[in-house]
């Protein structure tokens, strides 16, 4: 294979690393929408909120924890085995995720396909930067990231059609024949590369970081199940966490072959980069979970139509990505980013007037707004990213702003999901102050498990509806806002350290802009 043209067969190529992807990307958005079913103890398997948390986060932390690592593994080992043995355990995880009897084997069976995930996504961009030449590289990762796109947008009305048709599983099984198809694709067209030099590996600095991530997560969650943040349970794994994170810190940066090059956020551009990436991931992640209830349970939409109302903030992103490289170019990252960061932020606070009566046209143009917003982020953020690292880092730069924004969503589930818990018992309490203590407890966990009981009760029942819509209303309206105040913050933050417009040469013999 030639360097200056690549390989023969690789825009063929390109087709199925896309295709491969689809299942990991699809999977995701899929999720989102079938998290009510899961919850119901009839058709799902009476997942609790905080259940519901963990079956999203033990797929990204372990993702985000072993990406780095499984890419040098890929480097060392070839990277077409590694992709075909990530589809492989991708796709038997989805199996056993579809199967699973109770939440517990939920979480761990989509802990297992965080670790198929990780093996495939660097897996796909290191094999396209082998098989594409300089010149048509730029080309293939954005074909690459518009395929990302697609399943993005396909995926919440695809999950809406499974699980108005099919039971909840499906939506887990539908991995299994993209899976086989990928399989045979990749053993026949796909060919095997390795890094000439791979990098060494850093396993202690991998168990630091996922014991870490995920002690910290568990007492985010179990302090909004608890409804307290002074509770020995929450406390006690919570500090745990954050010191082994900072044991993770100081071994980062003592080793010479770093899974995760904390070094790097010494540079304030890189570092503010990163920064907003992931709290766009933050609020989205987070939203996006209390939004599924609300459209499913208090406004009670269908599985396929609250896919459907999906759709323009996917939609919005399709149609603004590949335009957001001109506004960069025209307005300059400081004030793309910024601009876009505050309308991000104005979108989260608007979801604070949502209520019963709040008509579809006005939701759907927030939820297109927010996804047109969202879509000017990435690209500022990107070049910023690539810009502030040496050439030869651009890969270090491009897997490290895949793991921030993988951990900003757990935390942002975890967090904002907390907060809602809280807000939503201490609401709920007053209408439940009748009912036996051990009803009272199982009611007041979420709007699934209060709403659930109220109709297990009958017509006893029935007064408990409206104070739970009551109360879940205002645990969004305090969870927008939260999250809206720290979009706030990563706009002071982009307006103060992101680059901005480069400045036209003042003299001829000046060769390089300068940067304000």
């Amino acid at each position: 294979m030639d360097a200056n043209t690549g390989h023969p067969r690789r825009w063929g190529i390109l087709g199925v690393l896309v295709f491969s992807l689809l299942a990991v990307v699809l999977d995701n958005t899929i999720l989102n929408v079938a998290m009510k079913t899961i919850a119901d103890p009839n058709v799902g398997l009476g997942a609790t909120q905080s259940q519901l948390e963990w079956a999203i986060n033990s797929y990204t932390l372990v993702f985000a924890g072993l990406l780095f690592t499984f890419g040098v593994i890929g480097d060392r080992t070839g990277r077409k085995r590694m992709l075909m043995i990530g589809m492989a355990l991708f796709g038997l995880a989805s199996l056993a995720s579809a199967y699973s009897q109770d939440p517990t084997q939920l979480i761990f069976a989509r802990a297992a396909m965080g670790i198929g995930g990780a093996a495939i996504m660097p897996a796909t961009l290191a094999i396209i930067s082998n098989v594409f030449p300089p010149t048509e590289r730029g080309k293939a990762i954005g074909i690459w990231a518009g395929g990302v796109g697609l399943a993005v947008a396909v995926g919440p009305i695809t999950g809406g059609l499974l699980i108005e048709h099919f039971w909840w599983g499906s939506v887990f099984l539908i991995n299994v024949p993209i899976v086989i198809i990928s399989l045979i694709l990749i053993s026949t067209v796909v060919p095997e590369s390795r890094d000439p030099k791979p990098s060494r590996l850093d396993p202690v600095g991998v168990l630091l970081s996922i014991v870490g991530l995920v002690a910290v997560v568990y007492g985010i969650i179990r302090g909004g199940e608890l409804a307290t943040v002074t509770d020995a349970e929450v406390l006690v794994p919570s500090l745990i966490g954050l010191a082994v994170l900072g044991v993770f810190v100081w071994w980062e940066r003592r080793i010479d072959h770093p899974a995760f090059d904390v070094r790097n956020f010494s540079n304030v551009r890189f570092s503010s980069a990163i920064g907003m990436m992931g709290v766009v991931f933050f609020a989205m992640m987070g939203g996006m979970f209390f939004l599924t209830f609300y459209i499913q349970i208090v406004k009670g939409f269908s599985p396929v139509q609250a896919g459907a109302l999906m759709i323009p903030f996917a939609a919005a992103q399709l149609i603004f990505a590949p335009l957001s490289q001109r506004v960069n170019q025209a307005l300059g990252a400081k004030v793309a980013a910024t601009v876009s960061m505050l309308v991000v932020a104005a979108a989260l606070a608007s979801y604070a007037l949502f209520d019963l009566n709040t008509p579809v046209l006005l939701m759907e143009v927030v939820f297109f707004v927010q996804g047109a917003a969202m879509a000017n982020i990435m690209p500022p953020a990107t070049t910023a990213i690539m810009e502030s690292l040496p050439r030869e880092k651009a890969g270090v730069g491009s897997a490290m702003s895949n793991t921030v924004r993988q951990l900003s969503g757990a935390l942002g589930v975890a967090i904002l999901g907390s907060v809602l818990s809280t807000q939503y018992r201490g609401e709920i309490a007053p209408a439940l102050n009748g009912l036996p203590s051990a009803v009272r407890d199982k009611l007041g966990e979420s709007l699934m498990a209060t709403v659930g009981g109220a109709h297990a009760l009958g017509a006893q029942g029935q007064g408990l509806i409206k104070p739970a819509f009551d109360a879940f209303i205002h645990g969004m309206h305090v969870t927008a806002m939260v999250s809206a105040v720290i979009a706030l913050l990563g706009v002071l933050m982009v307006a103060k350290w992101m680059p901005g417009k480069p400045r036209p040469a003042r003299h001829a013999e000046t060769k390089e802009p300068a940067v304000v």
